[in-house]
This record gives C-alpha cells, sequence and structure tokens, in this order.
C-alpha cells in the first residue's frame, strides 16, 4: 500500500499587480528618457487611440490604462498571431516632479508622457562676479 502524505501549502506571496477582470493585459514596453526640464515616457501601445488612453496621477504614482478595440469583429482568422488586450502599468514617481503640468500624448500607437520638473530641482546657472 501506498502512503498519503498531506504537504503543508506554503503562503501565497503578495501580489505586487492588481488582478484583472476584462481578459488579458499586457505590460507596454516603455523608454524613459530625461532633459533638463522634464522627464519624457515613451510607452508602445499598438492598437490604443487617445480617447482610450486613461491616464492617472494619485499618490505619487502614475496609472496608464490603455483600451484597446477587438480588430475585426465579423471576421473569420485564418492565421492570428497579434494578441488583443488592454495595457496596464503604474510608475513611482519621484516628488521633484510637477504633476500638476503633466502631459500626454498618442500618436501611431505611442503615447509619450511630459513629466515635467518642479523649478526648485532645476539646475541654475549662478554668474560670478569679478
Amino acid at each position: 500500500m501506498s502512503e498519503t502524505r498531506v504537504l503543508q501549502q506554503k503562503e501565497r506571496p503578495a501580489a505586487t499587480t492588481p488582478e484583472s477582470t476584462r481578459g488579458v493585459q499586457y505590460t507596454p514596453r516603455v523608454d524613459i528618457c530625461e532633459t533638463v526640464n522634464e522627464l519624457m515616457l515613451y510607452a508602445d501601445v499598438p492598437g490604443v487611440r487617445p480617447e482610450d488612453v486613461d491616464l492617472r496621477y494619485q499618490q505619487g504614482e502614475l496609472h496608464l490604462h490603455c483600451r484597446v478595440q477587438p480588430r475585426h469583429r465579423d471576421a473569420e482568422f485564418l492565421l492570428q498571431e497579434y494578441g488583443v488586450g488592454d495595457f496596464y502599468r503604474v510608475f513611482t514617481i519621484h516628488e521633484s516632479i510637477d504633476s500638476t503640468r503633466i502631459e500626454a500624448g498618442c500618436k501611431n500607437g505611442v503615447l509619450v508622457v511630459h513629466l515635467p520638473k518642479m523649478e526648485a530641482v532645476k539646475p541654475r546657472q549662478i554668474n560670478v562676479k569679478a
């Protein structure tokens, strides 16, 4: 006879990302670059229209949620390699960013977010007198 052993369940680690209730969610790839005046975030979100972008700043975090509308609802696909789903990502924003002046634009599947720096943290040239 074989022995039956009860294995103790390990505790599940706390979830670090919110659970989705609307199908598939993808994490968009981003590039972030810095200039003297601002940070710029470039997110690849193919298939997203500007009106389908939900960009929010709250409690020091920038929440990006882009909805993708299904293409060709009435067509029968012979091959389908492009998955359709929403994009979601959250960024922690440093306090040196002026959250009241954040701007964004979306064109050709690329979302560009401008995160301007506060005047107090920008480098300042000091004139030296003789």
